[in-house]
């Protein structure tokens, strides 16, 4: 085990990088600078802390001295009045700051969180399908929740003992400059230690927070794949992997520990070299006679010393703690760093005929680092017909719905619909005219009624009702009542989730019906009657199939066949049949496989 996180030579870096100037600069001016008044009256309160130490030791001195020279008992009796008054007084303090402290760190927190949901909502469908959600997660909850307790109790605690240190400080040097300036000649070491550590733990930091991420993106794969991982036995190597992962954050985490470590022991051998300095040079002072020193300054002196290194130690590990809390930061903050390319257009409109035909002319597409989908595909998609497109995995036939909706956009060529090309169309008002039941549902923990109503809050029970007995699940909704679906719609099967889509189609009726695979987990029965229910649906809609099972696109107006991303066959079922070509063998493989 590496107890040691250094390697033998490391190269010397500023304590702060540009980039964590630059992202302290953010949080400061996007979060805190607005609540400045707040920060002031905390700084103060803060300060009256630091005060209350300094006129502890103003009345330990006096105190020693009523009882060794002057023996007034009285005198006594009204210093220690005094130091209960004082001490009450930090007491409050050390109520009020934290909560004030919390508030305004969670109020920070809570709007960033909040502009990372809204800029996270305008992000591109390719980042979320490059970005494992295990990284979102972390940054949302585990990094943001981190940054609010180092900034609303750590950061606070720091500034407190910097005042102790400052103003206890103050004091001592005004009671003896000599006695002081003797005993500090260590504390250069400390910076020293400080900036030796502080460039690993930024590199510790920033693996434990990559291991984090995996470790949270492996336990939502297993959760998410329970089913398989049971049916195929596998949950040995289920947990064999997520050891792994814990195996390594534990590594990390010894070696992060083990660096911050470093600092405690470098401060209290320190500690120990100013006490002897105190005892010996300040004994000598008072036994002198040639220094304004007594045995009650000497005492009080230590006192304050001893009130300044405990302060000091820990301001020492916050700096230790900070290069932690920079990588965290900047983790935050590189999710703002994400810029979507699929934005409105200057002068894009607002308006346009969502009733027209969809073309595409000479459409160029690729994913990144993948080779061309796409090459000068041409294809169009009647108004107020039903329209299919076929063919094997991998052909395109989802990424087309894709480009129409405007989830990509074309490298090359033009999307239309209506004659206005879909780049030209505010994004919000051109995703309004589809209504889509993908492949992909999304059933959310909830009751069935609540799913359906989730594409039209606003709408009426009885357009619920409606949309649910087209698809005929009505019978379960009165069945489950409001009982939740489970994570993801567990409860559910395959054929109820996508009814529930369907029935969300029907809800939203807009004039264009993408359809997915929307009846591919269905059985022949069920398919029928869902089959009819699309039917009705359809009705005065450009409607668009996507189907691998071609028994769902018979009675369409055209089918488009589509082979490596090349139309290779379009017409009616019956023309397409009549050609013998790749449609047919696909159907009667597909007849032949039904029985």
């Amino acid at each position: 085990m590496k107890f040691w996180p250094f390697p033998e030579r490391a190269e010397r870096k500023p304590l702060f990088s540009d980039q964590d100037k630059d992202n302290l600069s953010w949080f400061w001016h996007g979060y805190f600078k607005s609540k400045t008044p707040w920060l002031i009256a905390v700084l103060g309160m803060v300060m009256v802390q630091g005060l209350v130490y300094q006129q502890f030791i103003s009345l330990t001195e006096t105190g020693l001295r009523v009882i060794f020279e002057n023996g007034d008992v009285g005198g006594l009796i009204k210093v220690c009045f005094m130091v209960f008054g004082i001490f009450a007084m930090r007491a409050l303090m050390s109520f009020l700051v934290p909560r004030v402290s919390i508030w305004l760190a969670s109020d920070a927190v809570l709007r960033m969180r909040q502009d990372l949901i809204d800029h996270m909502m305008i992000l591109d469908l390719a980042y979320f399908e490059r970005t494992s959600s295990g990284d979102i997660i972390l940054r949302l909850v585990n990094q943001a929740h981190d940054l609010s307790d180092f900034v609303g109790q750590t950061t606070v605690s720091a500034v407190r003992d910097v005042a102790t240190v400052v103003i206890v400080s103050g004091y001592l040097i005004y009671k003896s400059p000599i006695l002081f300036l003797s005993t500090i000649f260590v504390m250069p070491f400390v910076p020293l230690m400080v900036r030796f550590v502080s460039n690993k733990i930024k590199h510790i930091q920033q693996s434990a927070e990559n291991a984090m991420g995996a470790y949270m993106t492996g336990i939502e794969e297993m959760s998410n794949g329970m089913r398989t991982v049971k049916i195929s036995n596998q949950e040995p190597v289920e947990k064999q992997r997520l050891f792994k992962a814990t195996a390594e954050i534990k590594d990390l985490s010894i070696r992060l520990q083990s660096a911050q470590a470093l600092m405690m022991p470098t401060v209290d051998i320190l500690s120990a070299l100013v006490f002897i300095l105190i005892i010996g040079g300040g004994g000598y002072m008072a036994l002198s006679g040639n220094f304004d020193m007594d045995g009650a300054s000497i005492v009080a002196f230590m006192i304050g010393m001893a009130l300044i290194f405990d302060p000091a130690r820990r301001v020492a590990h916050f700096f230790v703690k900070l290069q932690a809390s920079l990588v965290i930061l900047d983790g935050v903050r590189s999710l703002f760093r994400e810029v979507p390319s699929i934005t409105n257009m200057e002068g894009a409109v607002s308006e346009f005929d969502a009733h027209g035909d969809i073309v595409f002319d000479g459409v160029d597409f690729q994913y990144k680092d993948k080779p061309p989908l796409f090459q000068d595909l041409s294809l169009s998609f009647e108004s107020g017909k039903v329209s299919a497109i076929v063919g094997a995995t991998g052909s395109g036939k989802t990424t087309i719905l894709s480009l129409m909706a405007r989830l990509y956009d074309v490298q090359g060529g033009e999307v239309t619909i209506g004659g206005m090309p879909v780049n030209q169309l505010r994004i919000p008002v051109l995703r309004q005219s589809f209504s889509v039941v993908a492949q992909d549902i999304v059933i959310f923990n909830s009751s069935i009624w609540e799913n359906i109503r989730y594409v039209k809050p606003e709408a009426s029970d009885d357009e619920i009702w409606a949309a649910a007995t087209h698809v005929g699940i009505d019978g379960l909704i009165r069945e489950r009542g409001d009982a939740p679906l489970g994570p993801k719609g567990a409860q559910l099967s395959g054929g109820q989730k996508q009814r529930v889509a369907i029935a969300r189609a029907f809800l939203r009726s807009a004039p264009i019906l993408l359809l997915d695979e929307a009846t591919s987990a269905l059985d022949q029965r069920t398919e029928d009657k869902v089959k009819a229910a699309i039917g009705a649906l359809s009705e005065g809609k450009t409607t668009i199939i996507v189907a691998h099972r071609l028994s769902a696109v018979t009675q369409a107006d055209c089918i488009y066949v589509l082979d490596e991303g090349r139309v290779v066959e379009q017409g009616t079922h019956s023309e397409l049949m009549a050609m013998a070509g790749l449609y047919a063998g696909m159907y009667g493989a597909q007849r032949q496989s039904y029985g």
